[in-house]
């Protein structure tokens, strides 16, 4: 990819989403940081990457609907040619056994998790398809771990998120698109209900400590660039042995 082209982050105001938008734009893309809330968030590291010599733009966007999706992804054209996005978005409400979650929640966790990122595939392919641009997935250790008791749906959508990538990847391939995912294990973000559950499970993870969110932005860059331009299908752990 060459340096005027734009990525596109879904999830991009916080956590994992904010250090690949960082991590993009240090590397000498231009970006759209999308945010479903963190308006504030978003605005305030918009103007980092601005201060760093990168055009940034901000857009509010459901990964549910399709229709949001559309309007994010015309926002990011009119900032150039759009030649990689990151499906980074990602919330869990429902944590807990599964039989004492509520079915809304669990419906809403399912939605965010698994249907938000094959729409944002849907919306992104015409546009990566005009510089056969590359599509990353974040999905989570979780798809192999189960994750039980704490959020066995998420994890089922998550091994859904892997899946997606290994099929896309083959039905994009004429289009030149590659198409791959990236799956962190805990990390440090505020993703987690409980703020200090990424210390509390260190014991578990066998490089005994949780990631940092710019341990993941370098393997999501790696993917979308042209280092990587043979690499397409693939499930990237990022986990820390996990």
């Amino acid at each position: 990819m060459q340096s005027t082209t734009v990525i596109a982050v879904t999830g991009g105001a916080r956590g994992i989403g904010a250090a690949i938008v960082e991590r993009v734009a240090a590397a000498g893309h231009d970006v759209l940081i999308g945010y479903r809330s963190g308006q504030a968030a978003a605005e305030e590291l918009a103007e980092r990457v601005r201060s760093s010599g990168r055009l940034a733009a901000t857009a509010s966007v459901d990964i549910t609907d399709a229709g949001s999706l559309a309007e994010f992804f015309k926002t990011g054209e009119a900032l150039g040619p759009l030649a990689g996005v990151v499906a980074s978005a990602g919330a869990v409400e429902a944590v807990g056994a599964l039989v004492d979650l509520e079915p809304d929640q669990i419906r809403r966790d399912l939605e965010v998790n698994l249907l938000g990122p094959v729409l944002t595939a849907r919306a992104a392919v015409p546009y990566l398809a005009k510089t056969s641009g590359s599509l990353v997935l974040i999905g989570s250790a979780a798809s192999t771990t189960g994750s039980p008791g704490t959020y066995v749906h998420y994890a089922a959508a998550k091994a859904g998120t892997a899946a997606l990538a290994a099929g896309l990847a083959k039905e994009l391939a004429g289009s030149g698109i590659r198409v791959n995912c990236v799956e962190p294990g805990t990390v440090w973000t505020g993703f987690h209900q409980d703020p200090q559950r990424p210390a509390k499970v260190a014991s578990s993870i066998p490089l005994s400590r949780p990631g940092d969110p710019a341990e993941i932005a370098g393997a999501v860059n790696w993917l979308l660039s042209a280092e990587a331009s043979y690499t397409t299908g693939a499930t990237l752990r990022v986990a820390g042995g996990m």
